[in-house]
């Protein structure tokens, strides 16, 4: 368990298992996952498609569509509110005021035959509880808080362009200030650079309402430019965790060393790339031991007959590896 004082954590979960159930066949999708995040801290979770990336962040609000999707045991509590045990009344209400979500695609996020004034004003109303009139008027403040003429409140969500879409997605998302922002790569329909201003506006937004954020990505650069720590996921599981400068300078996991000597080094052009061998196992057949162990070149026959024991470097550091456990062994990493 982290060693961190869990005293000052906005968010804990504890032993979250999601399950897809489709006839006879279950989807694992995350697998006993254990994760805090201290109030104003941004949390990067890193992981290929199909990790359950995005399933752990719906899981946390309770938003796991069932049928197909059970969550098999674990807890929630964000803020002192114990997520798995509210009711859907109760859910509605800290959905959007204690914790928020930006979906990946902003287009399918907001609704094409209503104005984006009157998409942010609902959320004012429901939380609120104030009338549309005045609900339109704080819509318009909040379009100029992330950069949006508020003359433009009136428009459809067709007129706006991808970077603007995002903005009003975040705007929507940060209508009642909520102390937890999840975004589900937030930037991936985006040009490099609208990529750029999307970050900073949200780095701004959220250091100036004190907020915490999970920033969900596959994408190390975008970690490294707003995160101050890091979960590594890989088959439903996390594989490492640790600050910012744990993952980045002092690697430990097979995998995460994998994600990094696969990106291009900017000092030597000619070096080739070194990718991860083999493909992510499928989640309906995971293996008994390490998920990862098929694709790995530290593995030995104990990795294979059981799931990694979680192994603390420091108080920030985690790694769930048995070949780490067994010889502590040097991660290869190229320098970039």
């Amino acid at each position: 368990m982290n060693k961190e004082s869990l005293s000052e954590s906005i968010l804990e979960i504890r032993d979250l298992t999601v399950h897809y159930e489709v006839g006879q066949e279950v989807i694992k999708a995350v697998n006993h996952l254990n994760l805090s995040l201290k109030k104003g801290r941004t949390l990067g979770l890193v992981g290929e498609t199909g990790a359950g990336k995005t399933t752990t962040a719906l899981a946390i609000q309770k938003l796991i569509m069932s049928p197909p999707g059970v969550i098999k045991s674990g807890t929630v509590d964000i803020c002192g509110n114990k997520i798995m045990e509210l009711s859907v009344k109760d859910l509605e209400l800290i959905r959007g005021s204690v914790v928020s979500m930006i979906f990946q695609d902003p287009m399918t996020s907001l609704n094409p035959v209503f104005t984006v004034g009157e998409q942010i004003a609902e959320s004012y109303m429901i939380h609120e509880g104030i009338p549309k009139k005045q609900a339109i008027e704080k819509a318009m403040k909040m379009l100029e808080t992330v950069g949006i003429p508020r003359n433009r409140a009136s428009e459809f969500p067709h007129q706006f362009s991808g970077g603007m879409r995002q903005r009003v997605v975040i705007a929507i998302a940060l209508t009642c200030n909520p102390q937890l922002l999840i975004a589900d790569e937030p930037t991936t329909a985006l040009d490099v650079t609208i990529q750029a201003q999307i970050l900073d506006l949200m780095r701004k937004l959220k250091e100036g309402r004190g907020m915490s954020m999970i920033m969900i990505t596959h994408a190390l650069g975008i970690v490294a430019d707003i995160c101050d720590e890091v979960a590594v996921m890989y088959a439903g599981r996390i594989v490492e965790k640790g600050s910012l400068a744990d993952i980045f300078n002092h690697t430990k996991h097979p995998y995460t060393e994998g994600l990094f000597n696969s990106l291009p080094n900017i000092r030597n052009r000619s070096m080739r790339l070194i990718p991860i061998p083999g493909l992510m196992p499928d989640p309906a057949h995971l293996p008994a031991g390490c998920a990862f162990a098929p694709r790995c070149k530290y593995a030995g026959s104990d990795c294979t007959a059981e799931q990694p024991e979680e192994h603390w470097i420091s108080d920030s550091h985690m790694v769930a590896c048995a070949a780490y456990g067994r010889n502590g062994f040097h991660i290869e990493r190229h320098e970039k």
